[in-house]
């Protein structure tokens, strides 16, 4: 059982390390950028980022979603 939380664990870990803006990873991009530019980038431009960072993981999510529940209508298996 406590393997299989330490397996979840990572996995979240690992997914929150993706360069999309929204997520540790992303921050970790601004923060790469701003270091090589050596001056900060707008916010303008990190809201923007951010939003559409939401809007893609959003977009996965429904789309998740959507084919969990189209599996479980027509009782097709999962392999």
């Amino acid at each position: 059982f406590f393997i299989f939380i330490a397996i979840i664990n990572i996995n979240l870990g690992i997914l929150n390390l993706l360069p999309i803006p929204i997520l540790d990873g992303g921050h970790i991009v601004f923060l790469s950028i701003e270091a090589i530019r050596r001056r900060p980038l707008s916010e303008k431009i990190i809201m923007i980022s951010q939003k559409i960072g939401l809007a893609f993981i959003l977009t996965v999510m429904i789309f998740v979603l959507y084919n969990d529940i189209m599996r479980i209508i027509t009782n097709k298996p999962l392999f």
